[in-house]
C-alpha cells in the first residue's frame, strides 16, 4: 500500500518534466519564428584576392583556429567532419572550403559575416554554438573580409558530414534562438584603435579571434560559458587550466615563456603543448611573433592574487617506491637528467612540466596513456603507455613524481586513469 503514493509522485514528476520540455520547445520555436533570419541569395565566387590580402587572410584564419576544428583526422583541410564532443552529444564541423554544393562556395561576404556575427547559416538555419560565434561576433569588418577572401581560395572539397549525434530536443535548431537570447551579444565590431597597444591588441586576439574562453572557462548546464571567464575548464577529458593563475603555482609562467609556448607549442620551462592545445599552437606558429607576444601580454594582466595551496595527504611509501621503479623502467631513458634527450636539447625536468605541476591529474594521465603523437617537423614525441601500465601503476608513478617535485599528491589518480582509458578506446 505504501508504494502507491510513490508511484503517483513519480508519474506526476515525469508528466511535469514532459510538460516543461514541451513548453521549452514551444517557446524556443516561437522565439525562432519571431526572430528568424531570411536566406541570403547565393552568389558567384569572388575574384581572387591580391597576394597581400591572401597573406593577411591566412594570418586571420590561423589566429581564429579555423583549421583546428574544420579538419577531421585524415581528412582534407577545412573540409570539416571533425566530431566535436560536447556534454550534450557530438557535433560535426562543417565544410568551409569553396565547394558550391557542400561548402561555402556560393556564400557572399554578407552571408559569411552573418554566420560569424549571429550564428546563422546562409540558408537561414541556426548554427550550434560549438562554433564560437559568440566570440567571432566582435571581429572587425576588415578581418572578416580577409578570412573570407582566404577561405574562398582553398581547394574545394565535396563531402557530406555525418549527422550530429544529439538528443531529440537539441536536434530542433529553433531551440537555439533561446540560447542566443541568453548568450549572444552581436557586434558592433571592435574599433580600430583597439590595436594601439600590445595589451589592447592581445585582448582582441584572446577574446575574439582566439576565443580562448571557449575552452578555459568551462560550461554551465545549458552550454553557456561560465563567468567570470578564464577560470579553467575541461575539453575532451583534458584540463584547460585557469588563465588567471599562470603567474602563481609551483612553476609560475613569465610573459616570454607564455609567448614561446603559444607560438611553438614548447616552453623549455614548462614542457610541450598536448591534447586540444597542441593543434592551436601549431597554427599560431605561422603568425608573426608580435601576435603571440600581444596575447601573452594581455593574459598576464588577468592574473589573480596568489592563494595558499591546500595540502593533500602524502602518498603511501609503498606507492612511491613502486613509482620510482616504474620511472626507472619506462621513463628514465628520455626523462632522467642524464638522458641524451635532456642533455642535448635542454628540455625541462618533469618537475617543471605543466602536466605534472597542474592542480588536476587529468593532463598527466592523458599524456601517459595516450602519449604525444609525432607530427612532421615537430620536436615533440612520446609513446603511449596505455597498453603497458595499469591504472594502479599510473597512480604510483604520479605519486612518486609529485613527491619528487615537492608537490602534494593528487587524489584518485587510478580512478581518473580508468575513466580516461575507457575514453581512449575506439
Amino acid at each position: 500500500m505504501r508504494i502507491y503514493p510513490k508511484i503517483a509522485t513519480c508519474r506526476r514528476g515525469r508528466r511535469w518534466l514532459a510538460g516543461a520540455a514541451v513548453l521549452a520547445l514551444a517557446l524556443g520555436g516561437a522565439l525562432y519564428w519571431w526572430t528568424r533570419a531570411a536566406p541570403i541569395a547565393p552568389v558567384a565566387p569572388p575574384p581572387p584576392p591580391s597576394a597581400a590580402m591572401l597573406a593577411a587572410g591566412a594570418r586571420i584564419v590561423a589566429l581564429g583556429d579555423c583549421m583546428v576544428c574544420h579538419t577531421a583526422q585524415g581528412g582534407a583541410t577545412y573540409a570539416g567532419g571533425l566530431g566535436l564532443k560536447t556534454p550534450f552529444g557530438t557535433i560535426y564541423s562543417t565544410n568551409i572550403t569553396p565547394d558550391p554544393g557542400t561548402g561555402i562556395g556560393r556564400w557572399s561576404l554578407p552571408a559569411f559575416t552573418r554566420a560569424l556575427r549571429e550564428g546563422v547559416s546562409r540558408d537561414g538555419h541556426l548554427l550550434y554554438p560549438a562554433f564560437p560565434y559568440i566570440h567571432y561576433t566582435r571581429m572587425r569588418d576588415g578581418d572578416i573580409a580577409l578570412a573570407y577572401s582566404y577561405l574562398m581560395t582553398r581547394t574545394p572539397v565535396t563531402v557530406r558530414q555525418p549527422d550530429n549525434d544529439l538528443p531529440l530536443p537539441l536536434k530542433f535548431r529553433p531551440m537555439l534562438a533561446f540560447w542566443n537570447l541568453l548568450y549572444l551579444r552581436p557586434g558592433p565590431a571592435a574599433p580600430a584603435q583597439d590595436a594601439t597597444t600590445p595589451v589592447a591588441r592581445g585582448r582582441y586576439l584572446v577574446d575574439t579571434l582566439g576565443h580562448c574562453a571557449s575552452c578555459h572557462s568551462g560550461l554551465n548546464p545549458i552550454g553557456g560559458e561560465r563567468h567570470p571567464p578564464f577560470q579553467g575548464g575541461e575539453i575532451d577529458g583534458w584540463n584547460a587550466p585557469a588563465l588567471t593563475r599562470l603567474a602563481h603555482g609551483p612553476n609560475p609562467w613569465t610573459q616570454k615563456e607564455l609567448a614561446d609556448y603559444l607560438r611553438g607549442g614548447l616552453s623549455l620551462a614548462h614542457g610541450a603543448a598536448k591534447g586540444p592545445m597542441r593543434p592551436v599552437t601549431e597554427r599560431l606558429a605561422s603568425v608573426p611573433r608580435e601576435d603571440v607576444e600581444a596575447m601573452a601580454s594581455y593574459l598576464m594582466t588577468l592574473q589573480a592574487p596568489a592563494t595558499p595551496a591546500v595540502p593533500a595527504p602524502a602518498p603511501p611509501v609503498q606507492a612511491t617506491g613502486q613509482g620510482a621503479a616504474l620511472f626507472a623502467a619506462a621513463c628514465a631513458g628520455c626523462h632522467a637528467q642524464s638522458a641524451p634527450m635532456m642533455a642535448l636539447s635542454g628540455r625541462p625536468a618533469l618537475a617543471r612540466s605543466s602536466a605534472l605541476t597542474g592542480a588536476s591529474a587529468a593532463n598527466f594521465v592523458q599524456t601517459v596513456l595516450g602519449g604525444i603523437p609525432w607530427e612532421r617537423g615537430s620536436p615533440v614525441y612520446m609513446p603511449p603507455f596505455a597498453a603497458t601500465l595499469t591504472d594502479a601503476q599510473v597512480g604510483a608513478l604520479a605519486a612518486w613524481l609529485r613527491q619528487d617535485a615537492g608537490l602534494p599528491a593528487w587524489r584518485d589518480v587510478p580512478e581518473t586513469s580508468k575513466k580516461r582509458r575507457k575514453e581512449l578506446q575506439p
